[in-house]
Protein backbone atom coordinates (compact mmCIF):
# COMPACT_ATOMS: atom_id res chain seq x y z
CA UNK A 1 0.00 0.00 0.00
CA UNK A 2 1.68 3.24 -1.18
CA UNK A 3 2.04 6.23 1.69
CA UNK A 4 -0.52 8.51 1.73
CA UNK A 5 0.06 11.32 -0.96
CA UNK A 6 1.35 14.07 1.74
CA UNK A 7 3.87 11.70 3.34
CA UNK A 8 4.81 11.11 -0.53
CA UNK A 9 5.65 14.80 -0.76
CA UNK A 10 7.15 15.27 2.29
CA UNK A 11 10.09 12.52 1.48
CA UNK A 12 10.68 13.87 -1.74
CA UNK A 13 11.04 17.31 -0.66
CA UNK A 14 13.35 15.39 2.41
CA UNK A 15 15.35 14.35 0.14
CA UNK A 16 15.80 17.72 -2.03
CA UNK A 17 17.17 19.03 1.47
CA UNK A 18 19.01 16.04 2.33
CA UNK A 19 21.28 16.14 -1.01
CA UNK A 20 21.34 19.87 -1.28
CA UNK A 21 18.73 20.65 -3.91
CA UNK A 22 17.29 22.88 -1.21
CA UNK A 23 20.19 24.34 0.58
CA UNK A 24 20.19 25.21 4.21
CA UNK A 25 18.65 28.35 5.18
CA UNK A 26 16.81 28.50 1.60
CA UNK A 27 13.02 29.03 1.29
CA UNK A 28 10.75 26.29 0.15
CA UNK A 29 8.37 26.94 -2.77
CA UNK A 30 5.25 28.40 -1.53
CA UNK A 31 2.20 26.99 -1.20
CA UNK A 32 0.68 27.48 -4.27
CA UNK A 33 4.03 26.33 -6.37
CA UNK A 34 3.88 22.92 -4.04
CA UNK A 35 0.09 22.39 -4.85
CA UNK A 36 1.30 23.25 -8.87
CA UNK A 37 4.17 21.39 -8.59
CA UNK A 38 3.04 17.92 -7.17
CA UNK A 39 -1.29 18.27 -7.92
CA UNK A 40 -2.27 18.34 -4.78
CA UNK A 41 -4.82 19.86 -2.64
CA UNK A 42 -4.09 22.34 -0.03
CA UNK A 43 -4.47 20.58 3.21
CA UNK A 44 -2.00 17.39 1.81
CA UNK A 45 0.47 19.88 0.94
CA UNK A 46 -0.08 21.63 4.80
CA UNK A 47 -0.01 18.56 6.50
CA UNK A 48 3.36 17.34 3.94
CA UNK A 49 4.81 21.12 5.22
CA UNK A 50 3.88 20.39 8.89
CA UNK A 51 5.52 17.11 8.55
CA UNK A 52 9.10 18.21 7.76
CA UNK A 53 8.57 21.33 10.51
CA UNK A 54 8.08 18.13 13.34
CA UNK A 55 10.89 16.57 12.11
CA UNK A 56 13.29 19.94 12.78
CA UNK A 57 13.60 19.87 9.05
CA UNK A 58 11.98 23.34 8.01
CA UNK A 59 10.76 26.11 9.38
CA UNK A 60 7.60 28.59 9.25
CA UNK A 61 8.49 32.70 9.35
CA UNK A 62 5.38 34.40 9.94
CA UNK A 63 5.03 36.73 6.89
CA UNK A 64 8.10 35.46 5.40
CA UNK A 65 7.79 32.00 4.37
CA UNK A 66 9.07 27.97 5.23
CA UNK A 67 12.91 27.59 5.31
CA UNK A 68 15.25 24.86 5.22
CA UNK A 69 16.77 24.79 9.02
CA UNK A 70 20.44 25.84 9.36
CA UNK A 71 22.60 22.97 9.92
CA UNK A 72 24.55 23.34 12.69
CA UNK A 73 27.71 21.63 13.44
CA UNK A 74 27.65 19.40 16.78
CA UNK A 75 30.04 19.94 19.09
CA UNK A 76 31.27 17.39 21.32
CA UNK A 77 31.93 17.93 25.14
CA UNK A 78 34.33 15.44 27.10
CA UNK A 79 32.39 15.69 30.76
CA UNK A 80 35.49 14.07 33.01
CA UNK A 81 38.53 14.50 33.70
CA UNK A 82 41.31 11.62 33.21
CA UNK A 83 42.73 10.42 36.37
CA UNK A 84 46.37 10.73 35.28
CA UNK A 85 46.33 13.87 33.81
CA UNK A 86 46.77 15.31 30.30
CA UNK A 87 44.21 14.24 28.08
CA UNK A 88 40.90 15.97 26.55
CA UNK A 89 39.65 18.21 30.07
CA UNK A 90 36.03 18.23 30.00
CA UNK A 91 34.43 21.10 32.42
CA UNK A 92 35.71 19.87 35.74
CA UNK A 93 38.55 22.76 35.79
CA UNK A 94 36.91 25.94 36.48
CA UNK A 95 33.80 28.19 35.48
CA UNK A 96 34.18 29.12 31.58
CA UNK A 97 38.38 28.08 32.01
CA UNK A 98 37.66 24.28 30.50
CA UNK A 99 35.14 25.07 28.46
CA UNK A 100 37.06 28.00 26.34
CA UNK A 101 40.24 25.77 26.28
CA UNK A 102 38.39 23.22 25.10
CA UNK A 103 36.64 24.63 22.26
CA UNK A 104 39.56 26.55 21.21
CA UNK A 105 41.63 23.08 21.27
CA UNK A 106 39.12 22.41 18.44
CA UNK A 107 39.87 25.49 15.87
CA UNK A 108 36.40 26.51 17.21
CA UNK A 109 35.56 30.18 18.01
CA UNK A 110 33.95 30.27 22.00
CA UNK A 111 32.77 33.69 23.35
CA UNK A 112 31.53 34.09 27.06
CA UNK A 113 29.44 37.34 28.61
CA UNK A 114 30.95 38.54 31.40
CA UNK A 115 28.84 37.08 34.57
CA UNK A 116 25.81 38.27 35.72
CA UNK A 117 26.57 37.89 39.56
CA UNK A 118 23.11 37.78 42.32
CA UNK A 119 22.95 37.52 46.05
CA UNK A 120 19.64 35.07 46.28
CA UNK A 121 17.98 32.53 48.31
CA UNK A 122 18.62 29.53 47.32
CA UNK A 123 15.91 27.45 45.93
CA UNK A 124 15.09 23.90 47.03
CA UNK A 125 17.46 22.15 44.55
CA UNK A 126 20.30 24.07 45.23
CA UNK A 127 19.95 24.19 49.21
CA UNK A 128 19.90 20.43 48.53
CA UNK A 129 22.59 20.20 46.66
CA UNK A 130 24.69 22.49 48.50
CA UNK A 131 23.74 21.42 52.23
CA UNK A 132 22.06 24.39 53.14
CA UNK A 133 19.01 25.60 55.30
CA UNK A 134 16.04 26.43 53.08
CA UNK A 135 15.85 30.45 51.94
CA UNK A 136 19.94 30.20 53.02
CA UNK A 137 21.69 32.73 50.76
CA UNK A 138 24.00 32.07 47.83
CA UNK A 139 26.17 33.63 45.32
CA UNK A 140 24.77 32.92 41.55
CA UNK A 141 27.29 33.44 38.49
CA UNK A 142 25.65 33.01 34.71
CA UNK A 143 27.30 33.25 31.86
CA UNK A 144 26.27 32.85 28.39
CA UNK A 145 28.07 30.94 26.11
CA UNK A 146 28.33 30.73 22.37
CA UNK A 147 30.32 28.72 20.09
CA UNK A 148 31.01 29.97 16.42
CA UNK A 149 28.18 33.01 16.88
CA UNK A 150 25.48 30.16 17.69
CA UNK A 151 24.07 29.92 21.05
CA UNK A 152 25.63 26.61 22.72
CA UNK A 153 24.74 26.71 26.72
CA UNK A 154 23.72 28.91 30.00
CA UNK A 155 25.78 27.96 32.58
CA UNK A 156 24.93 29.55 36.55
CA UNK A 157 26.95 28.57 39.39
CA UNK A 158 25.91 28.67 42.88
CA UNK A 159 28.14 29.31 45.86
CA UNK A 160 27.37 29.50 49.52
CA UNK A 161 27.53 33.04 51.11
CA UNK A 162 29.75 31.93 54.12
CA UNK A 163 32.67 31.47 50.86
CA UNK A 164 31.95 35.85 51.01
CA UNK A 165 32.12 36.24 54.71
CA UNK A 166 34.88 34.22 54.87
CA UNK A 167 37.43 36.62 52.21
CA UNK A 168 36.28 35.41 48.72
CA UNK A 169 34.51 38.43 48.20
CA UNK A 170 35.84 37.88 44.25
CA UNK A 171 32.66 36.11 43.89
CA UNK A 172 30.71 39.71 43.67
CA UNK A 173 32.76 41.08 41.14
CA UNK A 174 31.15 40.55 37.65
CA UNK A 175 33.77 39.31 35.75
CA UNK A 176 35.71 36.45 34.80
CA UNK A 177 38.29 35.63 37.67
CA UNK A 178 41.18 33.93 35.59
CA UNK A 179 41.84 31.16 37.11
CA UNK A 180 38.75 29.73 37.70
CA UNK A 181 37.00 30.46 40.52
CA UNK A 182 37.79 26.64 41.80
CA UNK A 183 41.32 28.01 41.93
CA UNK A 184 40.14 31.17 43.48
CA UNK A 185 38.66 29.46 46.13
CA UNK A 186 41.56 27.09 46.67
CA UNK A 187 44.12 29.74 46.74
CA UNK A 188 41.73 32.36 48.81
CA UNK A 189 40.43 30.22 51.32
CA UNK A 190 42.24 26.99 51.38
CA UNK A 191 39.75 24.62 49.54
CA UNK A 192 40.30 22.06 47.08
CA UNK A 193 37.64 20.62 44.71
CA UNK A 194 38.84 17.09 44.92
CA UNK A 195 35.92 15.60 42.71
CA UNK A 196 32.66 16.22 41.38
CA UNK A 197 28.55 14.63 41.07
CA UNK A 198 27.39 14.97 37.82
CA UNK A 199 23.01 14.54 37.53
CA UNK A 200 21.88 14.85 34.03
CA UNK A 201 18.31 15.87 32.85
CA UNK A 202 16.76 15.68 29.72
CA UNK A 203 13.40 18.10 29.96
CA UNK A 204 11.58 20.72 27.41
CA UNK A 205 13.77 24.48 27.44
CA UNK A 206 11.72 26.88 29.32
CA UNK A 207 10.54 30.28 27.43
CA UNK A 208 14.09 31.87 28.32
CA UNK A 209 15.89 29.12 26.84
CA UNK A 210 13.83 28.85 23.30
CA UNK A 211 14.75 32.48 23.20
CA UNK A 212 17.96 32.17 23.90
CA UNK A 213 19.05 29.17 22.13
CA UNK A 214 16.41 29.93 19.05
CA UNK A 215 15.00 27.18 19.14
CA UNK A 216 11.28 26.19 17.93
CA UNK A 217 8.15 27.63 20.55
CA UNK A 218 6.98 23.90 20.39
CA UNK A 219 9.64 22.23 23.13
CA UNK A 220 10.40 19.60 20.00
CA UNK A 221 13.89 20.27 20.59
CA UNK A 222 14.98 19.55 24.10
CA UNK A 223 17.34 20.87 26.58
CA UNK A 224 19.68 18.64 28.40
CA UNK A 225 20.60 20.07 31.99
CA UNK A 226 24.00 19.25 33.87
CA UNK A 227 24.25 19.80 37.72
CA UNK A 228 26.91 19.37 38.72
CA UNK A 229 28.38 19.31 42.42
CA UNK A 230 31.86 20.09 43.21
CA UNK A 231 32.97 18.51 46.60
CA UNK A 232 36.13 19.43 48.84
CA UNK A 233 38.31 17.39 50.60
CA UNK A 234 36.32 17.42 53.86
CA UNK A 235 33.38 16.08 51.25
CA UNK A 236 31.24 19.50 51.63
CA UNK A 237 29.98 20.73 48.83
CA UNK A 238 31.52 23.88 47.44
CA UNK A 239 29.23 25.04 44.21
CA UNK A 240 26.63 23.74 42.52
CA UNK A 241 27.10 24.39 38.89
CA UNK A 242 24.07 24.02 36.33
CA UNK A 243 24.64 23.76 32.41
CA UNK A 244 21.63 23.93 30.15
CA UNK A 245 22.68 22.60 26.76
CA UNK A 246 19.99 22.53 23.26
CA UNK A 247 20.07 19.05 22.19
CA UNK A 248 20.35 19.92 18.25
CA UNK A 249 24.19 20.97 19.08
CA UNK A 250 25.65 18.91 21.44
CA UNK A 251 26.82 15.89 22.01
CA UNK A 252 28.68 14.57 25.29
CA UNK A 253 31.40 12.10 25.94
CA UNK A 254 32.45 10.06 29.20
CA UNK A 255 35.82 8.84 29.51
CA UNK A 256 37.00 6.36 32.11
CA UNK A 257 40.53 5.03 32.73
CA UNK A 258 43.15 5.84 30.70
CA UNK A 259 41.35 6.40 27.19
CA UNK A 260 43.17 7.88 24.09
CA UNK A 261 42.35 11.20 22.94
CA UNK A 262 39.63 11.43 20.15
CA UNK A 263 41.05 13.25 16.89
CA UNK A 264 40.15 16.56 17.10
CA UNK A 265 36.57 17.82 16.00
CA UNK A 266 35.62 13.80 16.23
CA UNK A 267 31.71 13.48 16.77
Amino acid sequence: MPDPMYRQIAEDLRQKIEYGVIGHGKQLPTELELREQYDASRNTVRDAVKWLITRGLVETRPGQGTFVMEKIDPFVTTLSVPKTGGGRLGLGGGEGVSYTSQVTALSREPNVTEPRVEIQKATAVVADALRLADGAMVVSRHQERLIDGTPWSLQTTFYPMRFVEAGAIRLLQAEDIDEGVVGYLSSQLGIKQVGYSDKILVRAPDDNETTFFKLPDDGRVAVVELRRSGFSETGEPLRLTTTVFPADRNQFVYNIGDVPDEPSGAG
